[in-house]
């Protein structure tokens, strides 16, 4: 049961970074300079890490 609902709050974690993701790129677009560019661009590599990290944590979970 705990399983479950370790991979329900993951999954719940993943998809709130995905969208994330999806803002930041957007924002990014709009974006002109070279300071709210860096600021972006670490933002989606910090979300991007998170991700990836959550990503590997299922995938643990799943194999048990």
């Amino acid at each position: 049961m705990a399983d479950k609902e370790a991979l329900a709050e993951i999954e719940q974690r993943i998809a709130i970074i995905r969208d994330n993701l999806r803002e930041l790129v957007e924002q990014a677009a709009g974006f002109s300079g070279a300071a709210d560019e860096e600021l972006n661009s670490d933002r989606i590599a910090n979300q991007q890490a998170q991700l990836d990290a959550l990503l590997k944590e299922r995938d643990e979970l799943l194999k048990r």
